[in-house]
């Protein structure tokens, strides 16, 4: 393709994102992040692949390497972020008491 269509669809994607993100409720952004996540593990198999590449070069292993990194650290950090914003729905206050029987 040419670079000026890539270029097009990418602007285009950009603008469409934005509208579709702005218009979600503060209720669904959570679910949204979780799924979000998971997806983004796909990209962690695309740097596994390109770190697996066996092409006789020093700079491919060494930018694979920094691809599943940065990867890994993208999910790990989205997970504890969703952790986070889940625990500020999480009702706060004493646990339940247990019923217990006179001791025997």
């Amino acid at each position: 393709m040419e670079l000026i269509l890539l270029f097009f669809i990418f602007t285009l994607a950009g603008f469409l994102g934005f509208e579709l993100i702005a218009k979600v409720p503060s209720q669904l952004h959570t679910p949204l992040m979780s799924g979000a996540n998971a997806i983004s593990g796909i990209t962690i198999v695309g740097a596994l692949i390109a770190a697996g590449v066996n092409d006789r070069s020093w700079i491919t292993t060494v930018l694979g390497t920094a691809a599943v990194t940065l990867a890994m650290i993208n999910v790990i950090g989205g997970y504890f972020v969703t952790d986070r914003m889940l625990a500020m729905f999480r009702k706060k206050g004493p646990p339940p008491a247990t019923k217990e029987g006179p001791p025997s």
